[in-house]
């Protein structure tokens, strides 16, 4: 004998020879000869294990105590308790108490994977990902939608959500903002056989989003080559020299050349522009001794000049002196006040001091210019040489 309680939370299905054969409510059972009893949480899917649902429904006595639900293929069902969303049921067969709680349920044709408005987004967030793709697209992006391949629309920003049905659901993303794409280190041969590598950037705009994608076999690439394809015919027309000179030249034909495959490649082109230009380690060498030379050339023409015109100043005091006598001793004087400055002491002949003379004379003695002068070449002979 087996004893079996039931809580007021629970029922009991009892059966007999593995036949079912009623419902037991709470109490205390003691089960013998052949019977059995299995108990059902009444918050819990019913699941009596040894009959099947549609055993119980076929009881008159469980009409209205049970609520069942058959989900098919390419269904799922929003199952809610008290108004309250509770859980997504896939496809089966469901039976669920109905004695304390009210269960009522939402079917969803899943055959079309996007899901509609009338699933809100808060339920989705509380199902498994394992039902559905979510998909989201930024303010500055189109996306367009695949289903098995095929193209369905294009999709605006927002997030988007599709059932897991089977359907294979793929999604290309197409950025609308201004976009820069960089050609780099290209290596082009010019006219006269050096190598340069050449480094070229551009922006663009997306311009027909719905076709770039169906149209094009990646559209990036293309653009990317016809670049390439610019910069190699023009760098291949012209010598090393005129394309350093003309970088803006260069940017003018490629960003023209450019601008004629907007409508084949649906873009829109707004700039372009030569980045950098790179030479070979040994015509970079070349160029900075030209360049060396260049600028000393430039330094010996400047030292030149500068010299021509030192010598030219220097001619024309010599005449200014030559002509104006006044001019030349006052010329002197400014010689003979350097010679005070730095010598300490000056003596002529018997030992007479004249630096003191000198520097009175310097520093004025009340005369005028001319009588300093007359002065000077009566006391001394400015023409001897000092001992």
């Amino acid at each position: 004998m087996k004893k079996i309680i039931i809580n007021d939370n629970q029922r009991g299905f009892l059966f007999k020879n593995g036949r079912y054969v009623k419902t037991l409510s709470a109490g205390k059972y003691h089960v013998v000869g052949g019977r059995d009893i299995v108990v059902s949480n009444l918050d819990k899917p019913i699941e009596p294990q040894k009959c099947t649902l549609e055993t119980l429904m076929n009881d008159h006595a469980l009409e209205g105590l049970i609520s069942y639900v058959d989900v098919a293929d390419q269904q799922y069902v929003l199952h809610y308790v008290n108004d309250g969303f509770c859980d997504l049921l896939t496809q089966g067969k469901y039976a669920f108490w109905q004695i304390n709680d009210k269960h009522t349920y939402e079917v969803v044709d899943i055959r079309t994977p996007e899901i509609d408005d009338l699933v809100p987004e808060y339920i989705l967030s509380r199902i498994s990902p394992s039902y559905y793709t979510k998909i989201e697209v930024n303010d500055y992006q189109k996306a367009r939608l695949f289903f098995n391949k095929r193209f369905i629309r294009l999709l605006e920003p927002g997030t988007y959500y599709f059932w897991k049905n089977g359907v294979k659901i793929d999604v290309n993303y197409i950025d609308t903002r201004l976009t820069k794409l960089d050609v780099t280190g290209q290596s082009l041969l010019t006219q006269d056989k050096v190598t340069l590598r050449v480094s070229f950037v551009c922006n663009y705009r997306i311009k027909k989003k719905k076709k770039i994608l169906s149209e094009i076999d990646d559209f990036v690439e293309q653009l990317h080559v016809a670049v390439q394809l610019a910069m190699r015919d023009y760098v291949g027309k012209y010598k090393l020299d005129d394309i350093l000179a003309n970088k803006e030249q260069m940017s003018d034909y490629i960003f023209d050349r450019l601008k004629q495959k907007e409508k084949e490649l649906y873009v829109e082109i707004t700039d372009a522009g030569v980045k950098d230009i790179v030479l070979p380690g040994e015509i970079r060498s070349i160029m900075n001794t030209v360049l060396i030379a260049e600028k000393k050339a430039q330094a010996n023409v400047i030292t030149r000049r500068e010299e021509v015109a030192s010598t030219r100043s220097l001619l024309n005091t010599a005449k200014l002196l030559d002509e104006n006598k006044t001019l030349y001793k006052l010329k002197e004087l400014e010689y003979i006040e350097r010679i005070c400055a730095n010598v300490g002491s000056i003596n002529i002949g018997g030992g007479s001091n004249i630096l003191a003379q000198l520097s009175e004379l310097v520093r004025g003695s009340g005369k005028s210019k001319d009588e300093e002068i007359d002065f000077l070449e009566d006391e001394f002979d400015l023409d001897e040489d000092f001992e």
